[in-house]
């Protein structure tokens, strides 16, 4: 066998997503060769994703034309060859508009070729004594073979022109048994787990996502967060991303010795132990922060600004961003007065000019609403468009307002008097009240979440939409 010395390490894109071939640069001389067959760092230069290898697997033929495949398992794979040389055939088994797409391709110890899972795999040897590699990112285990896709190597849809015909080949029987395409059911995606399914922000979620069989929904019924054995007993590895939509979010409660101690372990010791199973298993964690991480003294809060949260609930929240941020692969939103399904302040305002009552309202916290559908929207696209992992601001956008100026646009809205509504400033109006400090500024800079894509409505908008459509709280 000839193999070609001192190649570049390069990588090129296959007619099939996700799956791409590279070249490795082989070193060598009368004594033999040598190869870097997996380098980290410089393959993930190249876009090689960074799939997390745990276990290497070698296959072993003694006789040139042994046919194995096609098998499509439920991880991926970096596949090469350690000695021989192949003939390489693979077939998209996963759901979606590429379904059946073919790419085929010679291998000799100088090529590697990553396979995402579910992409089907099979190679045919074309010489003795070859040994075909896998570096894989999950344990092979017996129960995981239920969860294979298989295709018969003589499909008449794949048409793959194999070097050897099978008729002469080595085959194993069960690979002879495999179904035809049409007889094929793709491999689904790995799923994403939205926990705290029916707070506010879960139902806009649910809403979302309805009909779409890859979102999973789990209430605190089916998913306890604050239980450990609610983590430690999932099987993770059928996820790709978890959306934490549970929080403690008692702003005034938390300030109690009791609720102190339940915002603490639902907003950090919770989400460290989620984060520690996103670590664990490669997962993606979207988690939903507030602006109360601030104290409220800038004009502008961006991602970068250094938190300095006033009360518990910031605290904890801070806290549980902080522990959210060493994940590799995670999206904080951070958020600012959320309005969605439930009682709420937008729904108490036009509850009360429904009633004639003509409330004081403070006049001195600004910021802009966020409504929970334009949150899950968010959520979706840096989820969809795979934007750069890290801190996004979100709320809705246009002019900042006071919860003053917001209730006189919901009194206008329903009919009555934008005057019926009484500004006071934050201290008149917790006065001889237990209460936990809020921040004065709770305007987000929305810069960052625009330039990856999303553009969020404005408050006005959402707040007319929100009030055609949901009832006032009798």
């Amino acid at each position: 066998m000839s193999i070609e010395f001192s190649k570049q390490l390069s990588a090129r894109e296959t007619p099939i997503p996700g799956v791409v071939l590279y070249e490795l640069p082989v070193h060598g001389d009368n004594r033999g060769w040598f190869k870097e067959n997996w380098q980290r760092e410089k393959m993930l230069a190249l876009g090689l994703p960074d799939f997390k290898p745990v276990q290497n697997n070698i296959s072993f033929n003694e006789k040139a034309g042994t046919t194995r495949g096609i098998h499509a398992e439920p991880w991926d794979k970096f596949i090469s060859v350690a000695t021989g040389k192949i003939f390489g055939a693979w077939v998209d088994l996963r759901e979606g508009p590429s379904f059946g797409a073919v790419f085929t391709a010679e291998l000799d110890p100088s090529q590697a070729i990553f396979i995402p899972r579910g992409v089907g795999n099979a190679f045919q040897t074309l010489e003795d004594n070859t040994a075909y590699t896998y570096l894989v990112n999950d344990h092979w285990s017996a129960d995981a073979q239920g969860q294979y896709t298989f295709l018969n190597l003589a499909d008449e849809t794949a048409a793959i022109d194999w070097p050897i015909q099978l008729e002469r080949a080595e085959l194993s029987d069960k690979d002879k048994a495999h179904p035809r395409l049409a007889d094929v059911r793709p491999m689904g995606p790995k799923k994403t787990l939205v926990l705290g399914a029916n707070g506010q922000l879960g139902k806009a979620l649910r809403e979302l996502y309805d009909g779409d069989a890859s979102v999973e929904f789990a209430g605190r019924a089916e998913f306890d967060l604050s239980s450990p054995d609610a983590i430690e007993q999932r099987n993770w590895k059928n996820y790709s991303a978890v959306i934490n939509a549970a929080a403690y979010t008692a702003v005034d409660a938390a300030e109690t010795p009791e609720g102190r101690q339940a915002a603490w372990e639902t907003n950090v010791a919770a989400v460290a132990r989620l984060a520690r199973a996103a670590v664990e298993h490669d997962l993606t964690l979207v988690h939903v922060s507030s602006d109360y991480v601030f104290d409220g003294a800038a004009d502008t809060h961006g991602e970068d600004e250094p938190v300095s949260p006033l009360g518990v609930y910031g605290q904890t929240k801070a806290a549980g961003d902080a522990v959210v941020s060493v994940v590799p692969k995670h999206y904080i939103v951070r958020t600012s007065w959320v309005i969605g399904e439930g009682n709420n302040f937008v729904r108490t305002m036009a509850s009360l000019a429904a009633r004639g009552i003509e409330p004081s309202v403070v006049n001195d916290q600004i910021g802009r609403l966020t409504f929970t559908e334009d949150i899950a929207a968010g959520i979706k696209h840096l989820l969809d468009s795979k934007a750069s992992y890290g801190t996004y601001n979100l709320s809705n956008a246009g002019e900042p307002q006071s919860w003053a100026d917001i209730a006189a646009d919901v009194y206008e809205l329903s009919g009555a008097a934008r005057d019926s509504v009484t500004g006071v400033t934050t201290e008149e109006y917790f006065r001889g009240k237990a209460a936990a400090p809020r921040p004065l500024n709770s305007v987000l800079d929305l810069s960052k979440i625009r330039e990856a894509g999303f553009e969020p409505r404005s408050a006005r908008e959402a707040l007319d939409a929100y009030l055609a459509t949901s009832p006032a709280i009798g």
